[in-house]
């Protein structure tokens, strides 16, 4: 497989190069395969359908193939996932993909680790280690830490904004030793994230390190999570055949997103073949893509603080990689967008709950209001001619290609749960009056040290401290 970089088409690499550089730093831009390879039918078409670890190596094989052997990704694979992702049903047409049950209950172990494993097996030829810079606005570093702590040759900085994550997401961040270190950023989301960006195309800095990405501007980071995809959307194909009687379902993917890497991974899949029809961009007052899709104009923005931390992002990276493999018309086709505020997501929370008994994390809760919204009379209403504004929360104007199985009931919604709602435990018990159940691996964290570094919002002083912690 080739590789290509978002801002310059020229550009043609290898998945070692994408991998262990993590973007292009002559130009800022991000890689992505030059093609996308569809997986046979019959694969597809297999009943029952494959199970998640099948699916993971049947995905990877082409975008690895002639530098990793079957043999050696299949072990990658094996030891990446010891999880795999749930499907729970809502109702008959509403599906929830339970994406939190790997070791730090966010959906980012399931990039974070094959990513991980990856580096350390190209790593295994290089002179000296190999220095991972991740930014991460709540879940990502966490995932990463847990990912690369104590893998020989690697270590990792992860930068966060202070103060703008919850406690227990803190705790995942500040509480690691060893190769794997953390700084508090006095800023947001959008400055770590160019704090890193920064780093990489610093020439300087470049000479004393070997530098590389954890966020999904890694293509390593991206690539696995179009894993779940497949899988869910292949699961849930054939329940339907029980569970609602739809015959050939329209099957629409919720995703909450605010770097817009995990809905980036979904396009991926439906690349490859899997059987989706398209997508809600579901996201917070950050509402950059829903913008942009409803007026045409990109415009970043400062990020603003929200309940759905995670989804703090003004301007998100993968925007690139979304524009370049596609044009503004075709994602109009492709997309519905949908925001909310904070108001709304904590009524979004409890309308989950009321309704369905689900406890449902602020993320996951913007997917299910969206969902419930369109399949309830918003799109119905847009397609009728009913204008709505995309200045204020709720369904943005766009109609899909999609749109109009919605209404004639012939779609169903798969609910992408990014994190186990425990990490969010004060705005779901505002929310329904409850904290959630707390897994026995967070509760244990709690307990441990912090070592987080605090740090101004500046770049020299950043790239000075990656030079004097840097490990010989």
């Amino acid at each position: 497989m080739i590789y290509t970089d978002t801002r310059d088409k020229t550009v043609k690499t290898d998945f070692r190069t994408a991998v262990m550089n993590g973007m292009n730093s002559k130009t800022g831009g991000l890689y992505i395969p030059v093609s996308y390879p569809k997986l046979d039918s019959s694969f597809i078409n297999k009943n029952p359908a494959p199970t998640f670890r099948e699916i993971a190596l049947r995905m990877a094989l082409p975008y690895v193939e002639s530098e990793i052997s079957v043999n050696e990704l299949t072990g990658i694979i094996e030891d990446a996932y010891p999880f795999s992702p749930k499907i729970v049903p809502l109702d008959s047409i509403t599906y929830v993909l339970e994406l939190f049950h790997g070791p730090t209950c966010a959906f980012k172990d399931f990039g974070a680790r094959f990513m991980a494993r990856v580096m350390s097996y190209f790593n295994r030829s290089e002179n000296g280690r190999l220095h991972i810079l991740v930014a991460t606005s709540g879940d990502t570093g966490s995932a990463v830490g847990s990912a690369f702590h104590n893998v020989p040759g690697l270590d990792v900085t992860i930068l966060y904004p202070d103060g703008k994550v919850s406690l227990l997401q803190e705790k995942q961040l500040s509480t690691f030793t060893g190769n794997v270190q953390a700084l508090k950023i006095q800023g947001t989301f959008d400055d770590c994230q160019k704090l890193v960006k920064t780093a990489f195309t610093d020439d300087e800095l470049r000479k004393t390190l070997r530098l590389s990405s954890a966020n999904s501007i890694n293509i390593a980071r991206l690539l696995p999570q179009s894993f779940y995809y497949m899988y869910s959307a292949l699961t849930v194909r054939d329940r339907c055949a029980l569970d609602n009687k739809i015959d050939n379902p329209s099957i629409v993917m919720v995703v909450p997103s605010g770097n817009f890497g995990n809905l980036t991974s979904g396009l991926i899949a439906r690349e490859m073949g899997a059987p989706i029809e398209g997508f809600v961009a579901a996201t917070n007052t950050n509402r950059t893509i829903p913008d942009w899709i409803a007026t045409g104009n990109y415009k970043a923005r400062p990020s603003i603080e929200t309940y759905a931390n995670a989804m703090d992002v003004g301007a998100p990276s993968n925007f690139e990689r979304i524009a370049a493999m596609y044009t503004l018309e075709q994602v109009r086709h492709l997309f519905a967008s949908y925001w909310l505020d904070n108001d709304g997501i904590i009524k979004a929370i409890k309308s989950c709950y009321d309704r369905t008994g689900y406890i449902i994390d602020p993320h996951g809760s913007i997917g299910w209001k969206a969902w419930d919204d369109i399949r309830s009379g918003s799109m119905e209403n847009l397609i009728g001619g009913l204008s709505c504004s995309y200045e204020k929360p709720g369904l943005t104007p766009n109609i899909p290609d999609w749109a109009q199985k919605v209404v004639g009931k012939k779609s169903v919604g798969i609910l992408l749960e990014t994190a186990d709602p425990a990490k969010f435990g004060s705005t779901v018990s505002s929310a329904i009056g409850r904290e959630p159940s707390i897994p026995s691996r967070l509760a244990e964290v709690l307990k441990l040290e912090d070592h987080a570094v605090p740090m101004k919002n500046d770049y020299q002083l950043f790239k000075t401290w990656l030079l004097d912690n840097r490990h010989k």
